[in-house]
């Protein structure tokens, strides 16, 4: 992508906000990526095309928060974007991640550290299960209906869990997610089983997190050699899902492999061929961009004028398949006709 290359807009799920194909994550800000670094990626965003700015209440506890809000406040405020943030798992006394007092709290807090009058899209983070999904939708109905946030969103749910928010919703005439935040890349492919379907059945926009699997698709990891340096797994060989060693198998490098193969074909890096390949998924909307530094978001930004042909992503979807378990999905599929589970891949 070169500075005249315009970044693509899209409508987040139904009834959502117009956003930018590529979003900005910024869990680093404040950890990895100090202030003034933070200040220069969300420059380079903005001049780029970006509108989304993605962030969460635990991120650097808050610190990532506070960084954009002053960043913010520095440019005259952030009108002009798509701001969003998450709770769930932020220390909430006496009350579960996603009651009615822990959301409620939450949203008044996040606002302070983004100097905002509202939230443009609010995440819950994850489920919670002590919580009627009921109480949560509720909230964040008072939150809609007193102007605090716009657009509500959810986070790391399975499908049956997003069918229930979806259809709690309606049924109680209450706001209804218009984005998904899941992991979803070539090395996890999970979400397609039931998670995507209920998504595309409910108009829900997908967000994913992780598209470059932990920094695994940009070929910065090798099978013999662990990772050090300063690097996701770098600094930490055992992150959770993207782990070294959950991540280093035959799968893995075999999708490295047609991966590095096509970078080739097109003269670009492997992560463009990884990002171009999420971005043809049904119901991608916007993709979220992490990086330490200004230098990994603007490789990474490039990616968005490379439409991948047909051969391609055929290569990389069958390569990347996960399989379809004999039952219920290929039963159903193959007895039905039902299409939802064709991505999957055999």
């Amino acid at each position: 992508m070169t500075q005249a290359t315009r970044m693509p807009m899209h409508t987040l799920g139904r009834g959502g906000p117009i956003v930018s194909a590529h979003a900005l994550g910024t869990m680093t800000f404040g950890a990895e990526t100090d202030e003034a670094e933070s200040y220069r990626m969300l420059d380079v965003f903005v001049a780029r095309g970006g509108t989304v700015i993605d962030t969460a209440d635990v991120y650097s506890g808050g610190v990532s928060e506070e960084i954009i809000g002053r960043w913010g406040r520095a440019r005259g405020g952030m009108d002009d974007l798509v701001v969003a943030t998450k709770c769930r798992f932020g220390p909430s006394p006496g009350s579960r991640g996603a009651s009615r007092r822990a959301v409620l709290r939450a949203v008044d807090k996040s606002l302070a550290r983004l100097q905002m009058n509202a939230i443009d899209l609010f995440f819950i983070h994850g489920w919670d299960k002590d919580t009627d999904v009921s109480e949560t939708l509720r909230a964040l109905g008072d939150l809609v209906t007193a102007g605090k946030i716009h657009h509500i969103g959810w986070s790391n749910v399975t499908g049956w869990q997003l069918e229930r928010i979806c259809t709690t919703a309606r049924a109680e005439g209450l706001p209804v997610p218009v984005a998904l935040q899941p992991q979803y890349s070539l090395l996890d492919r999970g979400v397609e089983w039931e998670v995507l379907p209920c998504a595309l059945e409910n108009g829900v926009g997908l967000t994913p997190w992780s598209p470059l699997g932990g920094g695994w698709l940009t070929g910065k990891y090798a099978a013999d050699t662990r990772p050090s340096g300063e690097t996701r797994l770098g600094d930490d060989p055992d992150r959770g899902l993207e782990a070294y060693d959950n991540r280093n198998t035959d799968r893995t490098h075999a999708v490295l492999g047609v991966v590095e193969n096509l970078a080739q074909k097109h003269g670009r890096p492997m992560a463009h061929i990884a990002l171009a390949w999420l971005a043809s998924r049904p119901g991608l909307t916007s993709i979220l961009l992490g990086a330490r530094n200004t230098e990994q978001l603007a490789g990474n930004l490039d990616a968005i004028d490379l439409a991948l042909d047909a051969d391609a992503l055929d290569a990389l979807t069958r390569i990347s398949a996960i399989g379809v378990p004999q039952y219920p999905y290929q039963f159903v599929h193959d007895w039905s006709g039902v299409e939802h589970w064709t991505h999957l891949g055999t």
